[in-house]
């Protein structure tokens, strides 16, 4: 038996509680406050899925989406969206150990993908103009429009963030502020991506079945 065991303790000296307050990490508790914001943004994006799953098959003798989805397109489209993610891995890896020049190359990387992405994104649309195949055509090409495009303005709102990041680690180097904005822009860039596998399951594929 353990000798632990058999010590005595003294019920009136004993300290069962620690009542002096230490604080809390400041990093952790913004970055649960940005899981919070997640939360919200994730339940704008299931509405944003259960109303195409209503209009999808409601094209009003308009296109439907066998006539403009590609899903051998968006699967380049979600190669790049990967390859950005994990460009932005590479740079919080480089964070941990400390290499100001690995967070700006992993970054950078990062941004160009983006960027790559929106282009992308951008051809796909014009294209779409260019047939007619708008909003106001029928209720499913609203509900198409709608889900990407706001997902492509999440995007874009991620790149700026980025872009902002890129100065702010080349003039502070990793202070607390700058730690904590990282490691919540790697939770929204992730986030994206998430997203971006559900649009090309539920609207590239599943949309021309």
């Amino acid at each position: 038996m353990s000798s632990h065991s058999a010590e005595t303790v003294d019920p009136g000296t004993a300290a069962l509680w620690d009542y002096e307050h230490h604080g809390h990490d400041p990093i952790s508790t913004r970055t649960l406050g940005f899981w919070l914001y997640m939360l919200s943004d994730a339940m704008i994006f299931a509405a944003l899925f259960a109303a195409y799953g209503v209009y999808v098959r409601n094209a009003a003798g308009g296109p439907t989406a066998a006539d403009i989805i590609h899903p051998v397109y968006a699967m380049w489209e979600t190669v790049v969206v990967f390859s950005s993610v994990f460009a932005y891995g590479l740079g919080m890896t480089a964070l941990k150990r400390g290499s100001r020049a690995g967070v700006i190359n992993g970054l950078l990387a990062a941004f160009v993908l983006g960027l790559v992405f929106l282009g992308m994104e951008y051809k796909e649309f014009a294209d779409l103009l260019a047939a007619g195949a708008v909003p106001q055509r029928s209720g499913f090409l609203s509900a198409y429009w709608t889900i990407v495009l706001t997902h492509g303005l999440h995007m874009i709102i991620g790149l700026l963030w980025m872009f902002i990041m890129l100065i702010q680690v080349m003039r502070e180097g990793f202070s607390q502020n700058v730690v904590y904005r990282l490691i919540n822009l790697k939770l929204f860039w992730h986030f994206q991506a998430i997203i971006w596998v559900c649009v090309f399951t539920f609207v590239y594929l599943k949309g021309v079945l």
